[in-house]
């Protein structure tokens, strides 16, 4: 049974799109996957998403990411929702994943535009709307022009709200401007959801009237991050200045070393693994840092534990 009626809806706050923990050989770490939840949830965060861009999840076999989602909601246990991505260039292989994540007691599935193929936004309705159809909880779009080459253009999300089970729409595409546009067309329809993935964009979305952020570095620094969303709902500007400051050092120092198209995501990883909460291993094709990367990443997160620190967060 879906978790959706277990929540008040629309779902607001901060959704860290959580990592996927993964051993040496691929396979899934249970004892890093709990440790993780549990710092999650002890941070105050709002709900997780799972198989998203931060998890990997185009490099997981589907045995991990059933696993994954099996072991996310039972970990849970309905203390807040679970969000699970269900990307892919199949459709029936979204549907089956999406049937595991409401087997499992998810809230809600996350879908991207499929990629590789050339579609236009008639064809990109249709196929949202024939998956949402074919499914039995509810569906939040996620806008990702960097990975999937195409735009959910706003009419196209409009005519797609009108879908009973598509309830909200991350956006990643880093543009304010459309995220204005978003906002300004839904002025009317209070309930459906638009939360931004850029974390250094988040304070600045809830002003404009965004519901929350989907922040990767959240798995890192929660109550940082939960800190700066309360900041902006209740409109605090000073607190939003000291705690955007922060972030934008977690963004400097932490999602930038080696200048790979992959630095967020390996130093994001490789930092949780300072933490112990996680290993960092990676889904092919991305590989570890360097020996001597690591040791600079080292430097760069104890400066941005300090910074945190200092700010008594």
């Amino acid at each position: 049974m879906s978790g959706f009626s277990k929540f008040k809806s629309p779902l607001q706050g901060v959704i860290p799109p959580m990592i996927t923990p993964l051993n040496a050989d691929g396979s899934l770490d249970s004892n890093a996957v709990q440790k993780l939840i549990e710092h999650l949830i002890a941070g105050g965060v709002h709900g997780i998403f799972i198989l998203g861009t931060t998890g990997e999840f185009s490099g997981l076999s589907y045995s991990v990411r059933k696993d994954l989602v099996s072991q996310t909601c039972e970990l849970v246990a309905g203390r807040i929702p679970v969000l699970v991505g269900i990307t892919d260039v199949a459709v029936e292989e979204s549907i089956d994943l999406a049937n595991c994540a409401a087997e499992a007691g998810a809230y809600a599935v996350v879908a991207a535009p499929p990629f590789y193929m050339s579609i236009d936004q008639q064809e990109l309705y249709t196929y949202f709307t024939q998956l949402a159809d074919a499914i039995s909880i509810p569906m939040f779009l996620y806008n990702m022009p960097s990975h999937t080459k195409l735009t959910i253009e706003v009419d196209t999300a409009v005519r797609l709200a009108a879908h009973e089970r598509i309830i909200g729409l991350k956006d990643s595409s880093a543009h304010a401007v459309y995220f204005q546009s978003l906002c300004h067309a839904f002025r009317e329809q209070k309930d459906f959801v638009l939360m931004v993935g850029p974390e250094e964009m988040m304070a600045e979305t809830v002003l404009m009237g965004g519901f929350g952020g989907v922040c990767g570095g959240a798995n890192l620094y929660p109550q940082l991050y939960v800190a700066l969303y309360e900041a902006a709902k209740s409109k605090d500007f000073e607190k939003i200045r000291t705690y955007q400051s922060c972030v934008m050092e977690v963004s400097k120092n932490v999602y930038t070393l080696g200048g790979y198209k992959s630095s967020y995501m390996k130093g994001l990883k490789t930092s949780l693994s300072f933490k112990g909460l996680c290993q960092a291993n990676f889904a092919p094709p991305l590989y570890p840092f360097s020996t001597a990367e690591v040791e600079e990443l080292r430097g760069r997160f104890d400066l941005v534990n300090a910074k945190i620190a200092a700010e008594k967060i």
